[in-house]
């Protein structure tokens, strides 16, 4: 599938327009344009996004994501290492 498929599927299903939270929904980082294996957790914690890149999966779609409204939005420390596996 498409990422923008996937995404355009998910902000519909979870109807994402309807909630304010503390931070952005939906998709947060840019991956890959063909998502063939998609993992699933809570939050995107780095060990999370290590059984990601274990499983060799595509996406990774989370509840609590990394980016949060009155934190501090430089990237740094844990924030760094956990983006930087992205890559």
């Amino acid at each position: 599938m498409h990422r923008d498929e996937l995404e355009n599927h998910l902000n519909q299903l979870l109807d994402i327009s309807r909630f304010h939270d503390y931070c952005p929904n939906g998709l947060q980082v840019e991956g890959r344009h063909r998502i063939h294996t998609l993992i699933s957790g809570v939050t995107a914690s780095l060990d999370l996004v290590e059984a990601a890149i274990a499983a060799k999966a595509d996406a990774i779609l989370v509840h609590h994501g990394y980016f949060w409204r009155g934190e501090d939005t430089r990237i740094t420390g844990i924030k760094r290492r956990r983006l930087a596996l992205l890559c």
